[in-house]
């Protein structure tokens, strides 16, 4: 049994505002399902202010919302800009009056559809491919810092490697597979760096500091071999917040899957078993994969994942007030990210045989007074895990760790 009062951290342009109350928050990140690529994550958040000091708040301010772990530390659970601010009265009397500060902040992906690019790239692997994208995008160069900033006012903490990065995070590279070179051709950069993203099998994500990174085919696999689950109990989720769904419409069992350059080759992968349960339920995908084998690998990666039907832990919610959960796994559950892995026991019947493993690919927090809750939008192991590169096995592992049952063909992940 453990009290958790929730006590938060809101900072704005660089400021922190200890004097307002946190009356109501909601964020959304991630993606809803494994089929897309992320979304800019979104907040809306009521401060009360209740003294009448200034607000100094302006539009394209950073935003960055953090919440204190059970070992007092505050973990950042947002990042972003404002892009929408409201003031009104909460309450009013002969005390004085209390203004509601209401503001609306989203992530960095959401810059990338508004940014047009030539796009011209090498032939190279996806992870680099995309940080040439972005750091073009992201990173000014010497002649693109304002010509009125003087060393004196600049932030004597900044470190040389992350200067004047506007948005930039950490991209894996270099990359699972290598895709064709680009010819210049204007598109806006979340349509070029997305399918880049989906050639390489990686997806993009914003980290909890709001930064757009990239983790490559294989980031998950390696993740899940250096640090396991993180465990949690359905038992001391909200019970009406539990919802598996299985579904039709994620059924493919035909994927013609374009390649190369201009995506001007094509192969194509039938499971004519499910054909024979489900009728014939086809997809093309386009990418950019240079090669025709790595082609066909990720072809029989996509069949292997939706030629039958798979059920999807749509939602879960848990209360971090409950007093039912302790601090490892409340602390877990403050720093959840896209990609996280959790096993999920105690399930009741009928729900994936009373035990879920998978990826978080979505979340999203509520909070009002001396309340918090955390729903997470996972997908199914299999989903998610691609084998590890030989390169990617850490350098102190012996052969005599490994299980001696294990074959070669199911050596996905070494641990």
């Amino acid at each position: 049994m453990t009290i958790f009062n929730p006590i938060w951290r809101v900072k704005i342009a660089g400021i922190q505002y200890t004097n307002y109350v946190l009356a109501n928050l909601s964020t959304t990140s991630g993606r809803t399902n494994i089929y897309e690529q992320a979304n800019a994550g979104y907040v809306s958040l009521e401060l009360i202010n209740l003294d009448q000091s200034n607000i100094d708040i302006e539009i394209n301010d950073a935003v960055t919302i953090e919440l204190q772990n059970s070992t007092a530390t505050f973990v950042p659970i947002f990042g972003g800009t404002v892009v929408d601010l409201g003031i009104g009265i909460a309450a009013s009397g002969v005390l004085g009056i209390n203004q509601s500060v209401r503001i609306t902040a989203v992530g960095a992906l959401a810059r990338l559809p508004k940014a047009l690019t030539d796009g011209v790239l090498t032939q190279d692997f996806d992870g680099n491919q995309i940080l040439t994208i972005l750091t073009d995008l992201l990173v000014n160069s010497w002649n693109e810092v304002p010509a009125a900033l003087t060393w004196a006012t600049y932030d004597p903490t900044t470190q040389w490697q992350d200067a004047e990065n506007t948005g930039l995070g950490e991209i894996d590279t270099p990359g699972s597979y290598e895709l064709a070179q680009r010819a210049s051709s204007t598109i806006d950069v979340y349509s070029l760096v997305s399918a880049l993203a989906t050639s390489g099998l990686g997806y993009l994500y914003e980290d909890a500091q709001g930064l757009i990174s990239y983790a490559s085919a294989d980031h998950r696999s390696i993740y899940l071999a250096t640090n396991g689950y993180t465990d949690v109990s359905a038992a001391q989720a909200l019970a009406n917040s539990l919802f598996v769904q299985t579904r039709a419409g994620d059924i493919r069992n035909e994927i013609v899957l374009k390649y190369g350059t201009n995506s001007n080759s094509d192969i194509t992968d039938t499971d004519a078993t499910s054909v024979g349960l489900y009728g014939r339920l086809a997809q093309i995908i386009t990418t950019t994969v240079k090669h025709q084998v790595d082609a066909e690998d990720q072809a029989a990666f996509y069949l292997t994942l939706r030629a039958y039907p798979q059920a999807n832990f749509n939602q879960i919610t848990f209360e971090l007030t409950n007093s039912e959960i302790d601090d490892a796994d409340r602390d877990a559950l403050i720093g959840i990210f896209m990609g996280l892995p959790l096993r999920i026991t105690d399930l009741p019947l009928n729900m994936v045989a009373g035990t879920f493993l998978g990826f978080v690919e979505g979340w999203s927090w509520r909070a009002s007074y001396n309340s918090v809750s955390v729903t997470a939008i996972l997908s199914p192991l299999a989903f998610s895990l691609q084998a590890m590169q030989w390169q990617d096995v850490s350098a102190l592992e012996a052969w005599n760790t490994i299980s001696g049952s294990l074959n070669w063909a199911d050596a996905l992940v070494v641990a």
